[in-house]
């Protein structure tokens, strides 16, 4: 099957095919593939899973994401003549020149793709994903793949986690572009960020490509760069109605300054000139949209007192400004100090809007920052969060792995002297069991041909990591997690925006039970294995066991 050409795509497939192409991946796929074409093995086919061993941050859930653009990817999989004359460039020259012509004319119209649904909350060794085709094709999605879902889960779990810490009354914006691991690594966290909860990003081209509410004012750089009140210019402005002639707003901001200054008992002379030069011309410049950083000099001395002095000057020409921003220091303590001159200057020039204004806080916030903040009394009421949100400091990877669970019909198992790096064989069906209250309680992966479980009826099971005793467990609700989402080269379900799977997360996290999404210390999660299942792996460590033994004694 052809991919689409490039007229047909739209800005999304574009950017995953410039991003993702099918040589974004490791040398030894190619090398894998070419030994399977050699021995006539690349047509059978195959089954992989991916899916992750431990739950991150050392948290009780994470949650999948990526699915979208693995969608688009699968769509779009073919090698082009330059792919392939490269592939001749670095492949040893013994290799048969008919592989290359096998390379250029693969693609994904053969694959079926199995996938937990995007936003869903997943748990550690439950398979996200299962890629069902022929052998060297699957083999060779088998890095792309993980490189689309591992971040995109990575970041949208830690989104939530910081989305948790900050409760439902505060906004966060995302704002790590410039920290982020380059640039396809800042736009995969602001969009996954979004999903997982945040509000707002600062990165315009995420907002251009997938829909987030941009936000952002200045940096300490605007305010620094001015001296004087005669750096400003224009220096008028037309009231918000049009009426009447421009004011000259430097007269009007001076003399509020006075009145401020009468009010709270300030020291005129500590007052920054170039400071409030800045303001006044930011404000000139964006009347509705009025946030400047006050922190660049003194907040008390100099910073609030400036914007105080600017932002009622704009209110008297009827425009409403948006708040501060904060940007150092003990962002409590001065937030609320912040909040009660607003409050004073609401009361004493009979402007009420002035007592809500934002108050935006950004200092390099973490979880753990972000859990103190909230034990503290404070007024901030938006939280900006860079680095330890899109870097994800307290763990950089989530370690998806790719396993190869069946060819030919057969059943194949990994079995590792590391019990954790062991494999579970064979192509399953998942499923999700809920309790009376309505929150998941286990995850049971079934060999696909087993009957799915029933609700209100008792079911024996194995659950991963116990001593391999049996449970015996009754669910009020059943639900399968896995569908159908790409085959025959089409994809096969509905495409997702950011604020569609966004809306998931958040049901799907409110199902979770408060003991499983503590930040700290959560309560383990249950996945365990059917019967049936079970009686597998025991039979392929038997006869693993056994083969081992042949040939040692051969």
């Amino acid at each position: 099957m052809a991919a689409p050409s490039a007229d047909t795509c739209g800005p999304l497939e574009r950017s995953v095919r410039q991003r993702v192409p099918p040589l974004l991946t490791d040398l030894y796929q190619f090398t894998m593939a070419y030994a399977y074409w050699r021995a006539g093995r690349h047509r059978e086919t195959a089954v992989f899973e991916l899916f992750f061993r431990d739950n991150p941050f050392s948290g009780g859930f994470s949650l999948f994401a990526g699915l979208h653009d693995c969608l688009l990817f699968l769509r779009g999989f073919h090698f082009t003549d330059q792919d392939v004359e490269f592939l001749r460039s670095v492949l040893p020259p013994t290799t048969d020149p008919a592989f290359f012509v096998f390379l250029r004319g693969l693609d994904c119209s053969g694959v079926t793709l199995r996938s937990v649904s995007e936003g869903t909350v997943l748990f550690a060794r439950v398979p996200l994903m299962e890629v069902e085709g022929p052998l060297a094709v699957v083999q060779l999605l088998e890095t792309s793949l993980l490189c689309l879902v591992n971040y995109a889960s990575l970041v949208c779990s830690n989104a939530a986690r910081f989305r948790l810490a900050a409760g439902p009354g505060r906004k966060l914006l995302e704002m790590g572009l410039r920290r982020a691991q380059g640039p396809d690594g800042g736009l995969t966290a602001s969009r996954y960020s979004y999903i997982g909860g945040f509000d707002l990003t600062s990165n315009v081209q995420a907002g251009f490509l997938f829909g987030i509410p941009v936000a952002g004012t200045m940096a300490h750089s605007f305010v620094t760069s001015f001296t004087s009140l005669e750096e400003v210019w224009p220096q008028t402005l037309a009231a918000a109605d049009g009426d009447g002639d421009p004011v000259d707003v430097i007269s009007l901001t001076k003399g509020m300054l006075n009145r401020v200054c009468k009010l709270l008992g300030a020291e005129p002379g500590k007052i920054r000139e170039g400071e409030l030069a800045a303001f006044v011309s930011y404000a000139i410049a964006y009347p509705h949209n009025f946030l400047p950083v006050i922190d660049s000099y003194s907040v008390s001395c100099s910073g609030l007192l400036n914007f105080c002095a600017v932002a009622l000057s704009m209110y008297e020409l009827g425009y409403r400004p948006v708040g501060v921003r904060l940007d150092s220091g003990d962002l409590c303590r001065q937030s609320v100090e912040v909040r009660r001159v607003f409050r004073l200057c609401s009361q004493h020039f009979s402007i009420p809007a002035f007592d809500s204004l934002i108050i935006v806080g950004t200092n390099n916030i973490s979880e753990k920052s972000m859990v103190e903040l909230n034990k503290k009394e404070n007024e901030i009421n938006v939280v900006g969060v860079g680095t330890h949100l899109v870097t994800c400091t307290k763990q950089p990877s989530l370690g998806c792995v790719y396993k190869l669970v069946e060819v030919r019909g057969t059943p194949r198992m990994k079995i590792s002297e590391d019990p954790q790096k062991s494999t579970v064989p064979g192509r399953k069906a998942v499923y999700r069991l809920i309790d009376a209250e309505g929150h998941p309680f286990l995850d049971l992966l079934c060999l696909e041909a087993e009957p799915p479980p029933v609700a209100g009826r008792p079911l024996s099971c194995f659950p991963l990591g116990s001593d391999d005793s049996p449970a015996s467990v009754t669910p009020a609700q059943v639900t399968c997690l896995r569908q159908d989402v790409f085959s025959q080269g089409q994809v096969t379900h509905p495409l997702c925006s950011a604020l569609e799977t966004r809306a998931k997360v958040q049901i799907s996290l409110q199902t979770l039970h408060s003991r499983h999404k503590r930040l700290q210390e959560p309560d383990a999660y249950t996945v365990a294995l059917s019967q049936k299942l079970h009686d597998l792996v025991g039979e392929l460590r038997k006869c693993s066991s056994g083969h081992s033994s042949f040939l040692l004694a051969n």
